[in-house]
C-alpha cells in the first residue's frame, strides 16, 4: 500500500509542475476591511470556479483571477459584495455590516451545498481552529462541549482508546448507537477498538476509527443531528451523521508551505483517594507476604509510605511534526500534507505513533470549465505497544499498583525480574509486578489505512449537471500478545496472534439541477437525483497458544497442545436510489423533500426494500417581512422559524437471518461443527426511527444569536434477542419489538460580546441540551432487556423506564413504616448491613451536557478557554468497591484511626427490632459492604456523574507582519495549551465520571480500574512561508 501512496504523491507533484506551466498566472490582492478595521476570515471566492482563499490575520488575501472574471467577498454579518476584475491589480474592499445578511453556505448530507437560512432543522458546524485549539490527537476528544446534543463517551485504557459518540440519546437496544462518519463523502468506518469487555479478564482497546484521522487536516465538521439532516444517508445514519471535509488548495502569498511543531507534557490529572496511615497485613497484624492494607498503623511500626503511584508513572512526552502545502494554480488547487504524532505516554512501556498522509488536487478544465474533478488519497498508519488494560485483571498494572501494600516500595520491584528470569515480586498471590507487565506482557497492534475518494461533474446545461463519485475505506489492522514464562500467568509462555481486513467501496451518479426562477416566478429550485452501490467485506483471523513447549518461542507451531484459531468472514452490499428537491420562494421560504429507498443483503428478500421519506421547511421572517413591504425591528437582525419529520432506520448486521454451524477444533485436533444458542428469524425488517422537530434561529443587534431545537424520536421495530424455552435448542430469538423515545430540546447562545476599534474582541458560546431517554414499550411477554453487567450489578432496559437504569443492591432498611425504627439499617446477627436484592440505583444517561467556549483577541494576541459540563446520570465505581475491599480506600480510616465501630442500625429480634450495640472492626465492615454478592453493596458505590470542569485554556501570539516584513515567513505564531486545567465539581473520589469500562457495549454505566486521566501541556510553533 505504501508503493501505491507514493504513486498517488507523485503523481501530485508531476500535476503541479505541468499546471505551473500550462497557465498564465494573475495574482490579485487587497486588503478587506469593515468599519472597524482589517477582517480575518472573510470567504473569497472566483465565481464560476473553485478558486478560494480565506483573509489572513492582516485582512489580507491573493487570489488568482483573471480579466474579466468576478471575485466575491462574504462573511457572515456582512452583505457580500462582487467585484469584476479588470486592469487593476489590487483590489480592496470594505463590507458593509448588514442587518439580516446571513447567507452562509455550509455543507450538508451527501456533500450539498447550501445556504444556511434554507435548513429547516439542527445543524451545528466546527471550524478547524475550533478542533485545533484543544491539541487533542483524537478528534473525537476535541468535540466534547462544542454541539448541543453531541456526548462523547471515553474510553478507559488511555488517551489513544477508543470513543464512541451518540446525538441526542440511544435510539437502539443492540446497535452502536453512533452516527454515520462522512469523509469529504466516503462513509468511515467508526469501529471501537475495546475487544474483550469482561469485567475480570477484559481485553485491550486498539483504538477507534476516528483516532486514525489527522486534525491538522480538517476543514470543519458538519454536525447532522435530526433524521430530516441525514435522512439521504439511509438506513446508516439512523443516529445522525458527522461531515469531515478536509482541507483544500487556496491562494495565497508566499509558497504556500506551513511548518507546525507542538510538544506536549502528559501528567497525572486525578487518582483514588488513598489512605495513608495502615500498611501491609491483615486484622491489624503485619503480614510480609499480604496484599491488603488491613495491617497496623504505620506509625506504630516504624514503617514509612510510599508514592507508589506517582514513582510507577513518569512525565509522559508528545511529539507532532506537521508540514502541509497548498496552493491555487490556476484552475486547479493542491492540497498536501504530512503529519507525524509520537507519544511517549506516562505509562512504562506503553508508546503510541500515527502517520498521516493526504494529497487533495482538484481542478476545472474544457470548454467554459464545464468539467471538474477532484480527487484525494489519505493514508493513515498507527502502531501502538503495550496499550494498557482496564479492569480487575492481574495483568492491569494500576489495578495491583492502587492496591499494593502503602508500605512497600514500587521501586524495589523495578528491575522486573530476579537473576533465575522468574518475576521479582513480594507475596505468593497472583497478583503482578507492574513493571515486569510493562517489559515481559506485550501487547503490539498496528493498522494501514486508506480513505480514496474520486469525482467527476459536467456541467450540462446551465442548470443541470452530472456527477460520478467513487469512495473507498480500507484497513488492515494486525495485532500480537507476547506473555513471557517466570510469572503466575504462564510457566512457559503464551502467545497470540490476529489480522482484521476491511473494505468498503461506493460507487455514486447523481443528476444536480438548480433553477434561481422557474418560468419568471419568485420560485427557485435545487433538485439531486443518486443512484448508489455499496459493497462491504470484512475478515479476521485469530491464533493463540495458551502455553508454548519452549518457554518464549513465539509462534503457534510452538503451542502445546493444538492451538486455538478461529476465523471469520463478513459481506454486506446495499443498493440505493435516492432523491432531494428543495423549493424556495423569494428567498425566504424554503421547503426541502427527500426520499430513499435501500435494498440491504443483510435482509430476506421479501424485507430487504425499505423507504425513508423527510421534510423540512424553514420560513426566514425577517426577509419575508422586508420583501412584502414590511419593516423589522432595528434590533432584529434575523429570525427563522423551521420544522422537519423524518423516518429512518438501523439495518440488520450481516448472517443474523439463518443459524449456521461454525466448523472448529477440540483440543484433540478433531473438526467440529457448532452453532450459537440465539435463533435468527428470517422474517425480521429494519429498525424504524422517525423524528419531529422544530425550531428557530434569531440573531439581535447583529451580535446575538440564539439557535433553539425540540425534537421527539421514537425509533420502533427493535432488533433485539427474546428468551425461548430451552427445550427448543436455543436460548433466545430475535425479534422486531420495543419503541424507545427520545424527548428534549438545545440552545445555542452566539454572542460577539466586545468589538472594538483598538483591536479588543471578546466572543462567547454557548451549547445547552437536555434529553429524556425513555423506554416506551419493549414486548407484551417481556418487559426488562440486559444490555450488560457484571456480577451483580447491571444495566438493563426497562419499559416505563429510563434507558440505561443500573440496577444492583441496596443497604437493607426497615420497611415497616409503623416501626418507629423504619428506614433505619436492617443488620445480621452480626452487626454488619445486609443487601438487598436488586433495585435501581440510578441511571447511566446525563440528563444535560452543556459547553461555554470564550475567545478574546487584542492585536497580535489570543485567548480562549472552555467550561463544559454533565449533569445527571450515575455509575458504578469497580474501583473503589476494590479499594474498599483491599483496605486501600481512604474511606477505610476514619479521623487516622480504624477503631472498632458500631454500626448505626437495627438488629431483628423476632417480630421487633432492637438498636446495634455489636462492635466490628473496620475490615469485617468494609468487607461486608464491598464483597457482598462479589461486587459488593451497589449503593455504597454508585456515584452522580454529574461534573464540570475547565477542558482547556489557549494562549496564542501572532507575530506582526512588520517584523516578518523583510523575510522568507509569511506568518508565524506561538501557542500554548493546557487540557484537564481544574475539575470544578465531581462527587466521585478521584475517579473520573467520563472513563467509562465497556465502551464496545450499551452498558456504559461502569468504571473499572480506568488509566488515571491526563493533564497535558501543549507548545506550539506554526510557520507560514
Amino acid at each position: 500500500m505504501s508503493k501505491f501512496y507514493l504513486k498517488c504523491c507523485s503523481l501530485s507533484i508531476l500535476m503541479l509542475l505541468c499546471i505551473s506551466v500550462v497557465f498564465a498566472q494573475q495574482s490579485v490582492t487587497g486588503i478587506v476591511s469593515d468599519a472597524s478595521g482589517p477582517m480575518k476570515g472573510v470567504s473569497i471566492s472566483v465565481k464560476g470556479t473553485n478558486k478560494a482563499t480565506q483573509s489572513d490575520a492582516n485582512g489580507a488575501y491573493s487570489i488568482q483571477a483573471d480579466n474579466g472574471q468576478t471575485i466575491r467577498f462574504s462573511m457572515i454579518g456582512y452583505a457580500a459584495q462582487e467585484v469584476m476584475v479588470a486592469s487593476a491589480k489590487t483590489i480592496n474592499v470594505t463590507l458593509i455590516n448588514q442587518d439580516g445578511a446571513l447567507d452562509e453556505v455550509v455543507v450538508t448530507a451527501m456533500g450539498i451545498k447550501r445556504e444556511k437560512k434554507a435548513l429547516g432543522y439542527s445543524f451545528q458546524e466546527v471550524k478547524s481552529e475550533q478542533l485545533l485549539e484543544s491539541k487533542e490527537a483524537n478528534i473525537s476528544n476535541a468535540l466534547v462541549g462544542k454541539v448541543a446534543g453531541l456526548n462523547v463517551i471515553k474510553g478507559s485504557n488511555g488517551p489513544a482508546s477508543s470513543t464512541k459518540i451518540t446525538l441526542r440519546g440511544n435510539n437502539s437496544l443492540t446497535g452502536d448507537n453512533q452516527p454515520l462518519i462522512i469523509v469529504d463523502g466516503v462513509p468511515v468506518n467508526n469501529f471501537l477498538g475495546a475487544t474483550n469487555n469482561d469485567y475480570w479478564n477484559p481485553g485491550t482497546d486498539m483504538g477507534g476509527g476516528l483516532g486514525d484521522i489527522n486534525p491538522e487536516d480538517i476543514e470543519s465538521m458538519s454536525v447532522l443531528k435530526s433524521g430530516a439532516a441525514s435522512a439521504l444517508y439511509g438506513s446508516r445514519a439512523g443516529n445522525g451523521a458527522i461531515i469531515i471535509t478536509t482541507k483544500s488548495g487556496k491562494s495565497q502569498k508566499g509558497s504556500g508551505i506551513t511548518l507546525s511543531s507542538t510538544l506536549g507534557l502528559e501528567t497525572l490529572f486525578m487518582i483514588p483517594d488513598i489512605q495513608n496511615d495502615f500498611g501491609q497485613g491483615n486484622n491489624g497484624v503485619a503480614d510480609p507476604i499480604g496484599t491488603s492494607n488491613w495491617g497496623p498503623a504505620v506509625a506504630s511500626s516504624n514503617q514509612q509510605v510510599y508514592d507508589n503511584i506517582g514513582n510507577f508513572f513518569k512525565t509522559g512526552i508528545n511529539n507532532t511534526q506537521n508540514i502541509s502545502f497548498q496552493k491555487q494554480l490556476g484552475e486547479t488547487n493542491i492540497y498536501t500534507s504530512a503529519t507525524y504524532l509520537d507519544d511517549q505516554s506516562k505509562i512504562p512501556g506503553a508508546t503510541f505513533r500515527r502517520i498521516n498522509l493526504l494529497s487533495k488536487v482538484g481542478t476545472t478544465f474544457g470548454a467554459n470549465n464545464r468539467w471538474s474533478t477532484d480527487v484525494k488519497v489519505q493514508y493513515m498508519n498507527t502502531n501502538a505497544k503495550n496499550r494498557p488494560l482496564s479492569g480487575q485483571n492481574n495483568s492491569n498494572a494500576y489495578a495491583t499498583l492502587f492496591r499494593m501494600p502503602r508500605t512497600l516500595n514500587i521501586l524495589d520491584y523495578k528491575d522486573a525480574v530476579n537473576e533465575f528470569g522468574n518475576m521479582l515480586w513480594y507475596g505468593t498471590s497472583n497478583s503482578m509486578n507492574p513493571y515486569w507487565l510493562a517489559e515481559y506482557k506485550l501487547n503490539e497492534d498496528s493498522r494501514d489505512r486508506f480513505l480514496m475518494n474520486a469525482n467527476l461533474k459536467y456541467k450540462l446545461t446551465d442548470w443541470l449537471d452530472a456527477e460520478a463519485r467513487f469512495g473507498t475505506d480500507m484497513y488492515t489492522t494486525n495485532f500480537t500478545n507476547r506473555t513471557y514464562s517466570g510469572s503466575p500467568l504462564s510457566s512457559t509462555g503464551q502467545y497470540g496472534i490476529g489480522k482484521n481486513t476491511f473494505n468498503e467501496t461506493n460507487y455514486i451518479a447523481a443528476l444536480h439541477a438548480h433553477k434561481e426562477e422557474l418560468g419568471g416566478s419568485k420560485w427557485g429550485l435545487n433538485a439531486s437525483l443518486f443512484g448508489q452501490l455499496m459493497r462491504q467485506k470484512e475478515s479476521s483471523i485469530n491464533g493463540s497458544a495458551g502455553e508454548l513447549e519452549v518457554p518464549n518461542l513465539f509462534t503457534l507451531g510452538n503451542s502445546k497442545g493444538n492451538p486455538s484459531v478461529s476465523e471469520g468472514f463478513y459481506e454486506k452490499q446495499i443498493n440505493s436510489l435516492y432523491a432531494t428537491a428543495e423549493l424556495n420562494y423569494d428567498g425566504f421560504w424554503y421547503v426541502n423533500l427527500t426520499g430513499r429507498n435501500d435494498w440491504s443483503s443483510a435482509l430476506n428478500k421479501d424485507n430487504r426494500s425499505y423507504f425513508y421519506p423527510s421534510v423540512s421547511t424553514s420560513l426566514v421572517v425577517t426577509e419575508m417581512i422586508n420583501k412584502t413591504g414590511g419593516s423589522t425591528p432595528s434590533w432584529l437582525s434575523f429570525l427563522k422559524v423551521r420544522g422537519s419529520y423524518a423516518a429512518v432506520g438501523n439495518d440488520l448486521g450481516s448472517y443474523k437471518l439463518y443459524n449456521v454451524y461454525n466448523i472448529g477444533k477440540d483440543p484433540n485436533g478433531n473438526t467440529t461443527a457448532s452453532r450459537g444458542n440465539v435463533k435468527f428469524n428470517p422474517n425480521v425488517v429494519s429498525e424504524l426511527i422517525k423524528t419531529f422537530e422544530v425550531g428557530f434561529d434569531a440573531k439581535l443587534f447583529n451580535r446575538l444569536g440564539v439557535d433553539f431545537s425540540w425534537y421527539k424520536t421514537n425509533a420502533t421495530n427493535q432488533l433485539i434477542s427474546l428468551p425461548l424455552n430451552p427445550l427448543s435448542g436455543y436460548s433466545s430469538e430475535i425479534v422486531n419489538a420495543g419503541n424507545i423515545q427520545n424527548k428534549g430540546f438545545e440552545i445555542v447562545l452566539d454572542a460577539n460580546i466586545l468589538k472594538s476599534e483598538n483591536g479588543f474582541n471578546w466572543d462567547t458560546r454557548v451549547n445547552f441540551s437536555k434529553n429524556e431517554n425513555k423506554i416506551v414499550e419493549l414486548t407484551e411477554n417481556v418487559k426488562i432487556y440486559p444490555l450488560g453487567g457484571f456480577d451483580n450489578i447491571a444495566v438493563r432496559a426497562e419499559e416505563g423506564y429510563l434507558y440505561g437504569n443500573i440496577y444492583g443492591s441496596k443497604f437493607l432498611r426497615v420497611t415497616d413504616e409503623n416501626s418507629e425504627h423504619y428506614g433505619k439499617l436492617l443488620l445480621n446477627g452480626s452487626g454488619l448491613p445486609q443487601a438487598t436484592g436488586q433495585e435501581i440505583l440510578g441511571n447511566q444517561s446525563p440528563k444535560a451536557l452543556a459547553g461555554w467556549t470564550n475567545s478574546f483577541s487584542y492585536k497580535n494576541i489570543g485567548l480562549s478557554f472552555q467550561i463544559d459540563g454533565r449533569f445527571g446520570g450515575e455509575f458504578f465505581s469497580g474501583t473503589n468497591v476494590n479499594l474498599q475491599a483491599n483496605g486501600t480506600a481512604a474511606e477505610t480510616v476514619m479521623n487516622g484511626n480504624r477503631d472498632n465501630l458500631v454500626v448505626d442500625g437495627v438488629i431483628a429480634s423476632g417480630s421487633s427490632y432492637v438498636v446495634n450495640d455489636k462492635s466490628v472492626t473496620p475490615q469485617q465492615y468494609w468487607t461486608q459492604v464491598a464483597t457482598s454478592g462479589n461486587l459488593g453493596i451497589g449503593e455504597a458505590n454508585i456515584y452522580d456523574a454529574t461534573n464540570i470542569r475547565l477542558r482547556n485554556i489557549s494562549l496564542n501570539y501572532r507575530l506582526p507582519s512588520s517584523i516578518l516584513k523583510n523575510t522568507f515567513i509569511q506568518n508565524a505564531k506561538f501557542g500554548f495549551t493546557v487540557n484537564n486545567v481544574w475539575m470544578i465539581k465531581s462527587h466521585a473520589k478521584g475517579i473520573d465520571p467520563e472513563s467509562v469500562f465497556a465502551i464496545s457495549t450499551n452498558a456504559t454505566g461502569f468504571e473499572n480500574f480506568s488509566t488515571p486521566t491526563s493533564r497535558s501541556y501543549f507548545f506550539n510553533l506554526t510557520l507560514g512561508f
